[in-house]
């Protein structure tokens, strides 16, 4: 069993992800890189280097979760962090702006296939990765699940009509983060008895393939608060909504 902490993260293979486990690696810390396409993941993990080992890690594919689980178990024999940050804005190829794409998610007009497609892996995907490597969890000492979202989920921020984030909300990526943010208060309470820890974190709008390179502020700067809870110790709090200036948002 390794003596330095062990860590998955997926969705990792690039963007924000990537970054996450990139410093983590940098840390010392054993990083499981899940990406749905092993060579891509393989590809990131070389570039990362340090005890990076890719993983494929399909989050809405049981066998894969299963099977990527399995493998934890047998080269590490537990997992003290768990970074569920896969996620996906659209299935979309025919639209490149984010305005338009908002418009086309309106809940009037929006296809329901579109909204399932992405709740499988924003919502069901975190979800059915907690359930595979919550076993492995419970083997730590020190662990923490670290879930990112994003502020567009936060209903008592979307239902304020002064906020900027009012206009965006829509029943497909905003939706979807604000069902993460409650099976991430699931996940709390289930384990308020247990010594594992689970967060929230929204990012900065990073400029990735998610948002169709149309964020903001730069990769490193968006996931200063995700790798900031990463490294939280056993006396870190539980249960927070926080975002990349590391302040409190809403749930």
């Amino acid at each position: 069993m390794p003596a330095n902490r062990v860590a998955l993260v997926t969705g990792a293979n690039q963007g924000m992800g990537k970054q996450v486990a990139e410093e983590l690696a940098g840390d010392g810390v054993a990083v499981f890189l899940g990406s749905r396409d092993l060579a891509r993941g393989e590809a990131a993990a070389a570039d990362i280097g340090g005890g990076t080992t890719a993983l494929q890690l399909d989050v809405t594919d049981a066998a894969s979760i299963d099977a990527a689980a399995k493998r934890i178990g047998e080269e590490a024999g537990r997992l003290d962090l768990l970074v569920n940050n896969a996620a996906i804005s659209t299935t979309r190829t025919d639209v490149d702006d984010v305005a338009e794409l908002r418009d086309l998610s309106k809940p009037s007009v929006v296809p329901i296939d579109e909204v399932r497609a992405v709740w499988e892996v924003n919502v069901f995907g975190p979800l059915a990765v907690y359930q595979a490597m919550l076993p492995l969890l419970r083997r730590s000492s020190d662990a923490r699940v670290v879930n990112v979202t994003s502020a567009l989920g936060s209903l008592t921020t979307a239902a304020d009509p002064a906020s900027p984030l009012h206009a965006a909300f829509e029943p497909v990526y905003a939706a979807s983060k604000t069902a993460l943010n409650a099976i991430t208060l699931a996940m709390k309470v289930e384990l308020e008895s247990t010594g594992i820890k689970v967060n929230l974190v929204s990012p900065g709008f990073a400029n990735t393939a998610l948002v169709k390179f149309q964020g903001t502020e730069s990769v490193e700067d968006a996931v200063r608060e995700v790798v900031r809870v990463a490294r939280l110790g056993p006396d870190g709090p539980t249960g927070t909504f926080t975002t990349w200036e590391n302040i409190d948002v809403p749930w």
